[in-house]
């Protein structure tokens, strides 16, 4: 029997959605701790912007990233709360924002001290970032023609036909419909997103991040934790860490660099962890964020791999069962 090599994943923003977590209090202790935990920290009711969202604020950059860290985090302790086995992780990753998470998860940092940053992450990225971004179902090379010719960056790579462009709205407007009528068959879809992150757009948020990073407390993590920003694993210095953060907020997120080193060292079970995506209003009704790219991204690994997800109460149930 194959040894399973663990990996646990986290998403970024575009997984939010009003009512996410809001299963989770009911059957977990963990999970409703999490928020109070959470709440704590962050000064206001988590939970309730999570759950309801009443004046519409999920969607605000500010909001979306404590919500999205908790939610992790609730779907993490709630899966470890439901089994005494859990598939442990040899490696963890999180895309964008996710990435914190995951230094959490590899004991780096604190759930309280990842809160912070991405408290004052996302309210930087709010108030200085502008613009916004589209996936492009294409290549990084050929992407990169059509972000230079309409002043956009290249915000993510998330698979060899993937790529984010990122630029004012005015300039993305011109791009997709300039890329539309040359290529018909392909669609770019426009993100959930308020500004164009990871691009030369985030430069003043990222410079006044610093201060923030400088003064947080970061260890050595426990397990290896993937980098967006270089595509393979952190070095373990935590003044290393804090400098990739501090560049992955104005370069692209290099999804696919990631991917491809963890399957480099032979990781073939991924376990998702918050999030949710789709149509549907309820957290039973939701799908994982990171599944799709997941699934392409290891259709032509050398040995098999398989991939889990931990986002509501049935999937967290159902990955906790024993193999």
């Amino acid at each position: 029997m194959t040894e399973k090599k663990v990996i646990y994943l986290f998403p970024g923003q575009g997984s939010q959605y009003r009512g996410i977590g809001s299963d989770l209090p009911a059957r977990f202790e963990s999970a409703r701790r999490t928020y109070e935990e959470a709440s704590d920290v962050l000064g206001y009711d988590v939970a309730e912007l999570s759950f309801e969202d009443p004046a519409e604020q999920i969607n605000l950059t500010r909001y979306t990233q404590p919500v999205l860290l908790t939610h992790h985090m609730a779907c993490l302790r709630a899966y470890r709360e439901l089994t005494n086995n859990p598939l442990a992780p040899c490696a963890a990753a999180g895309h964008s924002l996710g990435e914190y998470s995951a230094l959490v998860v590899a004991g780096a940092m604190s759930f309280p001290t990842a809160l912070d940053l991405v408290k004052t992450r996302g309210e930087l990225m709010g108030e200085f970032g502008e613009g916004e971004m589209s996936a492009l179902p294409i290549d990084l090379e050929t992407a990169q023609g059509w972000a230079d010719r309409y002043f956009c960056g290249i915000g993510g790579i998330n698979l060899p036909a993937q790529t984010v462009v990122a630029g004012a709205a005015h300039d993305l407007d011109a791009l997709e419909s300039a890329f539309s009528a040359e290529n018909p068959r392909k669609r770019p879809i426009r993100l959930k997103t308020e500004g164009a992150f990871h691009t030369y757009y985030m430069v003043d948020a990222a410079r006044r991040f610093r201060d923030a990073l400088d003064s947080a407390e970061v260890s050595a993590p426990d397990i290896a934790v993937l980098s967006n920003y270089a595509g393979g694993y952190h070095d373990p210095d935590p003044g290393l860490i804090k400098a990739r953060l501090f560049f992955q907020l104005f370069h692209p997120v290099n999804w696919m660099g990631c991917i491809q080193s963890a399957l480099a060292e032979g990781i073939n079970t991924f376990l998702e962890f918050g999030g949710g995506i789709g149509k549907g209003d309820t957290p039973a009704e939701k799908r994982p964020n990171l599944e799709g790219m997941i699934k392409k991204a290891t259709r032509g690994a050398e040995f098999e791999t398989a991939y889990l997800s931990a986002i509501n109460v049935e999937s967290i149930e159902a990955a906790a069962r024993p193999a």
